[in-house]
């Protein structure tokens, strides 16, 4: 076709783009650092597919259509049942089949990623069921959405040294080629919802060539390839670069290699990389999936080789069909705290030198003053602007196990001291109060946090003892002490409605908000419940249940058997769990609004909170921490039968009646993140925890201190983010401040008044212990502030009250203080 015949496609710039399906079958990515190309699967067609890096998307999708005689049409990712299989386990290469609905043809396609350089392969066997291959027409319906962007993207009909391809490109010069082994009957470029491939189709039953460019908007590229010309077997190449020139060198050279050449040593690289892992593999089911194996090869695609170390959350953007170019990140972004997990997974299969790359990684991003950012680009950029302390502590964890399991040389330990030090430093300057809890929603006092922070100041504690910093190392731990104390008078509610209702005597919350000078304590105040309606927001802190109390015991904060947890425990399977198809499966918390609508429309800002599988994986190690591997077994069976199609395990299952016409069955994935890789490196781990017996990630260092050595704290703390209102009699108190003080106290209504100056520790805490020990219960501690460097005092007095609350979860292991425990309250919950 000539210039003179070229038009401008009709339509531009397109309708507003859009994602697609979240609920991926597979995920893939060639071991090598010659390709950094990253694709995805769903619907038996590829989706995403990622270039140059893991956390920029550019495709849409890439599927087939199929014409024929009497304007018969049918679309392969709509009017096809999908199978998928893997080429070899351990390798993510994959072998779809895909068999209309009406019998009349079958396609068969391979895919991967050529490791020899940045382009995707699809092999493609075109079968007529009914009739002859001549009857039929087949076209490739490429989208392109260029560096995480539908709009602005420009299409064209063009070639590479003669050779007939398809192109586009987009942002940041970023392009894509495709190219096919057999000639084109057709080609044809146009604007998504008028003048693409399928509009024209479908309209009028065959493309317009004459559709030569479409500029700067939401395009589809779309080819014919000649059938009867190769008996229905075709390769397809689509080459991508940093111009379009680059992108149809490399599509070319795919095609020209070929195939074989390229499953070869994309089979080679994987085998390579998953042969010196211990093996974890269970017996094969029904599905012929080798879970393990799908949980490995999901931690190291989502690992490039380019920013070593770095694990994004998914390669997938949650209930993306409902979303736009508005949402950039979708769940392609770093989050540290997932990111310890996802090490933790690598260390329990036995991939240490990737788990090392992780904390390689993390020391890198580190934020200056010692924190993580929520979550970041793979070049540490961050992108959403929370602090969750957490996300703070954790990376101190994931040292401490690379640290205890021998796997640092004396030189690479000290590589990481500065990172333990700094990060230790943030966490008892700027904790307990976490800005976010780890759903990303609340600040306050969450269990799962503290258990968090205080495990890592321990083993910080551990690590800076052996650099020689003594005092620091005392410090850190009397912190954490301290910290360890406190839970329950921050988070376990007592004589509530529910509790009465449950017939126990209390339980752990999800969060509870930072203290106030209006609130007897954190549990009388309001947590706002993110996801919900305006008008339906905040809810009283005690009547928030989740199943992240039982982090307490993950950390070893707490015993299994201890009657808190046992009380907690009845709460959650009481308020949230939920028996599905494949066993029983956890909700986040009360009144959550992350998920679908009732309806089953996507989760939208609001929604209903639906089931977990994580939830599942965390739960079975609560019970093989309690000693029950029977029931932790059956909850490994509950955790892999959660998984989709091709053995990928979601963020959330759908929950309620079946919904044929949004995809939504009863127990099976719903439009949230899957693959969610955090739940990949939970299954890993409670596979090694099963086969060693016991929880593979627990730190040892809080087991010996509370659970054995019983260790508590002599005093209490004081902070700004941390108002006590109240102390124990016979305990200390010690005041914390930003900045240099001199404390003007009193006990007896100002009677008489003391002075006593702070002094600075090796983490810039400015601190002093007031001699309240011997304080009369009743007692009233008021004090102020003089700021030695800003010469102002305060202005305002603050008071603590000496008495005896706050000791009522102190007593004995086995009970609440004053409370005789029964054999019936002993009893592990019904599960």
């Amino acid at each position: 076709m000539t210039e003179t015949n070229a038009q401008v496609p009709p339509g531009g710039p397109g309708m507003p783009a859009r994602w697609t399906s979240s609920a991926k079958s597979g995920v893939g990515t060639a071991k090598t650092a010659a390709s950094r190309i990253w694709f995805t699967l769903s619907h038996g067609i590829l989706n995403e597919i990622y270039y140059p890096r893991v956390d920029t998307a550019c495709t849409r999708d890439f599927g087939f259509m199929v014409a024929g005689p009497d304007n018969y049409f049918a679309e392969e990712k709509r009017d096809t049942e999908h199978e998928i299989a893997i080429l070899e386990h351990g390798v993510p290469a994959y072998h779809l089949m895909n068999t209309a609905r009406d019998g009349r043809w079958r396609i068969e396609k391979q895919i991967l990623a050529d490791p020899m350089r940045e382009s995707l392969l699809q092999q493609i066997s075109f079968e007529a069921l009914i009739g002859d291959v001549s009857d039929y027409r087949l076209f490739g319906l490429l989208s392109p959405h260029l560096v995480n962007a539908g709009a602005d993207n420009t299409a064209w009909v063009g070639d590479y040294k003669g050779n007939p391809m398809l192109f586009a490109t987009g942002r940041y010069g970023v392009s894509v080629a495709l190219a096919s082994s057999v000639p084109w009957k057709a080609r044809s470029v146009g604007y998504v919802g008028t003048s693409d491939g399928w509009q024209l189709l479908t309209r009028n039953g065959a493309l317009d060539e004459s559709y030569q460019r479409a500029e700067k908007g939401n395009v589809a590229l779309t080819g014919e390839i000649d059938l009867p010309a190769c008996d229905g077997r075709v390769l397809l190449a689509l080459g991508f670069g940093s111009r379009p020139e680059e992108a149809g060198f490399r599509a070319l050279s795919s095609l020209q290699d070929g195939f074989d050449a390229a499953r070869k040593h994309y089979v080679q690289g994987w085998r390579a990389w998953q042969s010196p892992l211990l093996p974890l593999d269970r017996p094969e089911g029904p599905s012929n999936i080798n879970t393990y194996r799908v949980s490995t090869t999901v931690l190291a695609t989502h690992q490039p080789n380019s920013f070593p170390g770095a694990i994004i959350a998914s390669l997938s953007i949650p209930w993306g069909f409902n979303k736009g170019d508005e949402d950039l990140g979708g769940y392609h972004l770093v989050w540290p705290r997932d990111l310890v997990e996802n090490a933790g997974g690598l260390l329990a299969a036995g991939a240490v030198d990737d788990a090392k790359a992780v904390l390689n990684y993390l020391a890198t991003i580190q934020e200056a003053d010692g924190h993580w950012s929520q979550n970041v680009w793979l070049d540490g950029v961050p992108y959403w602007g929370g602090v969750q302390m957490d996300e703070c502590a954790f990376p101190i964890l994931l040292a401490d196990m690379l640290r205890r399991g021998g796997h640092f040389s004396l030189a690479e330990f000290e590589r990481y001291t500065l990172m333990i030090e700094r990060a230790a430093s943030f966490v008892v300057r700027n904790g307990p109060v976490t800005g976010q809890d780890r759903w990303e929603e609340d600040a306050g006092y969450s269990p799962f946090t503290l258990a968090v922070e205080i495990a890592a100041l321990l083993a910080a504690a551990d690590m800076m003892e052996m650099t020689g910093k003594r005092g620091q190392a005392h410090y850190l731990r009397e912190t954490a002490d301290s910290w360890n104390d406190e839970i329950e008078r921050w988070t376990f509610a007592t004589g509530t409605e529910l509790a009465e209702k449950l017939g126990i005597r209390g339980y752990y919350v999800r969060v509870a908000p930072p203290e106030t000078a209006d609130a007897a304590s954190p549990l009388d105040g309001f947590v706002p419940v993110k996801n919900r309606p305006p008008s339906d927001t905040n809810r009283p802190a005690a009547q928030l249940i989740s199943p992240d109390a039982l982090a307490l015991v993950r950390f070893g904060l707490r015993a299994p058997d201890d009657p808190r947890i046992l009380d907690t425990v009845k709460a959650i399977d009481a308020i949230l769990r939920v028996e599905l198809p494949q066993g029983p499966v956890w909700y986040r918390y009360n009144g959550d609004g992350y998920g679908e609508h009732e309806d089953g429309s996507a989760f939208d800002g609001t929604g209903i909170g639906r089931a977990w599988p994580l939830l599942t994986g965390e739960r079975a190690h609560y019970e093989l921490a309690a000693g029950r591997h029977e029931r932790a077994e059956q909850l490994l069976v509950t955790l892999e039968d959660s998984a989709g199609p091709g053995g990928l395990l979601p963020e959330q299952v759908w929950d309620s009646d079946d919904i044929p016409a949004r995809e939504l069955f009863r127990g099976r994935p719903s439009g949230s993140a899957m693959p969610l890789v955090w739940a990949h490196a939970e299954h890993i781990k409670l596979l090694r925890s099963l086969r060693d017996g016991r929880v593979f990630d627990m730190p040892p260092q809080t087991v010996q201190r509370y659970q054995k050595d019983k260790v508590t704290s002599p005093r209490r703390l004081w902070r700004f983010n941390q108002k006590l209102r109240s102390l124990p009699a016979g305990r200390a108190l010690r005041i914390e401040l930003p900045a240099p003080a001199l404390i003007h106290w009193t006990l007896d209504g100002w009677n008489t008044a003391h002075d006593t100056t702070t002094t600075t520790n090796g983490f810039g805490i400015n601190l002093a212990d007031l001699p309240t020990v011997k304080a009369d219960e009743g007692k009233h501690l008021r004090f102020t502030f003089y700021w030695l460097e800003a010469e102002r005092w305060e202005g305002t007095d603050f008071e603590v009250a000496v008495d005896d609350e706050g000791s009522l979860f102190h007593g004995a292991k086995h009970g609440y203080k004053g409370h005789h425990v029964s054999r019936r309250d002993a009893e592990p919950a019904e599960t």
